[in-house]
């Protein structure tokens, strides 16, 4: 059921600036307002849905580009924190022959200025229909506290938690720290959003069966492991299903997971938890078709799906 007292999908994650390659010699960039977290905001503001972004931003031009972009896209920042020392993140995103995105150079002047646990607003998450978050700040101590923080107070309003793993392995120490800090917060997570490179990194094993069995310990009510143009593999409530996508023909997959994970936390807010697996697999396949979308243009906050391209 809905429950028309939820305001919004709440978000807590970095605000980025991508550099994206403008071809496959990745010798010139164009640069984007980017990240997971910006990206997923975005992409529920543009399906009709409002999204607030717990995020912290600076007082320089890149921090105002920033907040000015994000209003634009309709994303409540009323629970963002303005912090003038801070200077936004940025990643280099090169393409490969097959027009996959490799992120292959991070840029961080201010890596401990950061959202604090006492910045969170119970206000927020009494308001959310569903906490979105991601690992994407997880590696600083800071933001990770923050996390836990934000998590524990979802859980104590009592709303879903989204999880995509979104891993990143350049900006963590050790392989084995990434893990098994993501690993920790897969417990309390209702919708784990995961690709199935990411499966197999975080349960350590070779073949789709042998991660979800892996994963079946931490009854997780959704699993969400995304596989390009094969669509989606769904385990709900303990049952592997697959969710077929219409093939396109891909320019750039920057963000098509974001754009996923967008349409199913949009379906949430505004249609309400499914009741059931056919629901659920509706819910997947609006997903699977924000993604294919988003991976026909190049950019990824750019390439975000609006309402009215899914209509026509």
């Amino acid at each position: 059921m809905i429950d028309s007292k939820k305001k919004h999908v709440l978000i807590y994650g970095d605000a980025f600036v991508d550099y994206i390659a403008e071809d496959q010699s990745n010798s010139t960039f164009t640069t984007f307002l980017g990240g997971a977290t910006v990206n997923v905001a975005a992409g529920v503001s543009r399906l009709g849905a409002v999204s607030a972004f717990i995020t912290v931003t600076g007082d320089d031009e890149t921090s105002e580009f920033v907040r000015d972009e994000l209003c634009k896209e309709g994303v409540d920042l009323s629970f963002a924190k303005l912090e003038n020392d801070k200077r936004v993140s940025g990643v280099y995103v090169h393409l490969t022959e097959d027009n996959d995105r490799v992120f292959q150079r991070y840029v961080d002047e201010t890596p401990t200025i950061q959202v604090e646990p006492a910045d969170l607003s119970m206000e927020a998450f009494q308001d959310a229909s569903i906490l979105h978050i991601c690992s994407g700040t997880m590696f600083q101590p800071t933001a990770l506290q923050t996390t836990k923080e934000a998590v524990r107070l979802a859980k104590a309003a009592g709303i879903w938690l989204s999880f995509d793993a979104n891993i990143r392995p350049l900006r963590w120490e050790s392989e084995a720290l990434c893990r098994e800090t993501i690993m920790s917060f897969v417990g309390e997570t209702d919708i784990l959003k995961l690709t199935d490179d990411e499966l197999f990194f975080l349960t350590e094993t070779t073949t789709l069966e042998m991660g979800i069995k892996k994963l079946a310990h931490y009854q997780i009510p959704v699993i969400l492991v995304t596989a390009g143009e094969m669509g989606t593999y769904a385990v709900i409530d303990g049952i592997l299903t697959h969710v077929g996508v219409e093939p396109v023909v891909p320019v750039d997959t920057t963000g098509a997971g974001d754009a996923f994970i967008a349409g199913i936390l949009r379906q949430i807010h505004l249609k309400g938890q499914p009741e059931n697996r056919d629901e659920w697999i509706d819910y997947i396949a609006f997903g699977n078709k924000l993604g294919a979308i988003c991976a026909t243009k190049q950019g990824a906050l750019s390439a975000m799906p609006r309402l009215e391209e899914i209509e026509k």
